[in-house]
C-alpha cells in the first residue's frame, strides 16, 4: 500500500459522553469498544458529545434513544456497544475464535453478558440512583441483589478455576468483565473470588489499560478546564 492510500484510509469513528456520569471510573459504555479497538490494534477517533447534544437530531439520527456509544466508519452507522464490538470482532482478528462452534460459543457469552448478567446489575444501580427516595426502596435493594448474587453464583460455578470462560480470551470475556466490572463498589464479588480474579485479569490487560487510560483522559482533561 502506498503511502498516498495509507493516508486516504478512514478510521472508525465513535461517541462518548463530554462529561461522563461515571467520573472516569470506565464503566461508560463506550469503554467496551475502546477496549476491543485496542484488542484488535484498530485506530479510531472519538467524537465526544453533550447530553444536550445527544438529544438532538443529528445525534439522535445515528442513535434513536440518544444514548451513546455509536459508531461510524464510511456508509456504515451502528449504535450499542454490544452490536458494535461484535462488528469489531468480526472485521478483526483477535476476539473470536477462528473454529466455528468456539466462536459461536464466544458470542453466546456476549449475549449473556449484555441480556442476562447485565440488566440484574443495572436494575441495582437504578434503585440507588433514582428510587433511594421511594418509600419501598428499603424492600426493593434486598430482592435485586438477591438476583444479582443467583447469577453470580451461576457465573463462578460456570467459570471455575478457568482463566476464560471458553479457551483464550474472547470478546465474551470482554462485555462480560465489563459488566462484572459495575460491581466493584459492591461488596457483591466478595464471595466468589474466581470472579474478582477474572476481573482482575481483564483489568491487567495491556488493552484494557490503554483503553481506560484514554477515557480517563477525557475526564481529566475537562476536569482540568473547569
Amino acid at each position: 500500500m502506498s503511502d498516498n492510500q495509507q493516508n486516504c484510509k478512514t478510521i472508525p469513528t465513535i461517541t462518548a459522553f463530554e462529561h461522563s456520569p461515571d467520573r472516569g471510573r470506565g464503566l461508560a459504555r463506550d469503554m467496551p469498544v475502546r477496549w476491543a479497538f485496542e484488542e484488535v490494534g484498530q485506530a479510531y477517533d472519538v467524537h465526544l458529545v453533550s447530553f444536550r447534544a445527544m438529544k438532538q437530531t443529528a445525534h439522535l439520527a445515528l442513535q434513536p434513544f440518544g444514548q451513546i456509544p455509536t459508531y461510524q466508519h464510511e456508509e456504515l452507522t451502528l449504535c450499542e456497544s454490544g452490536a458494535i464490538v461484535l462488528h469489531i470482532a468480526q472485521q478483526h482478528s483477535g476476539l473470536l475464535p477462528p473454529d466455528t462452534n468456539a466462536r459461536a460459543r464466544a458470542i453466546m457469552w456476549m449475549f449473556s453478558a449484555v441480556s442476562t448478567m447485565e440488566p440484574v446489575i443495572v436494575q441495582r444501580e437504578v434503585a440507588i440512583l433514582a428510587e433511594s427516595d421511594r418509600n419501598w426502596h428499603q424492600q426493593r435493594l434486598p430482592l435485586v441483589e438477591e438476583r444479582i448474587d443467583s447469577r453470580l453464583a451461576q457465573l463462578s460455578n460456570r467459570l471455575g478455576k478457568a482463566d476464560w470462560l471458553d479457551g483464550d480470551f474472547s470478546a465474551g470475556d470482554l462485555l462480560m468483565i465489563q459488566v462484572l466490572r459495575r460491581l466493584k463498589s459492591s461488596s457483591l464479588l466478595d464471595n466468589y473470588p474466581n470472579l474478582a480474579a477474572y476481573v482482575a485479569r481483564g483489568e491487567d490487560r495491556p488493552a484494557f489499560k490503554r483503553a481506560f487510560d484514554a477515557q480517563l483522559t477525557v475526564f481529566n482533561n475537562l476536569s482540568a478546564e473547569l
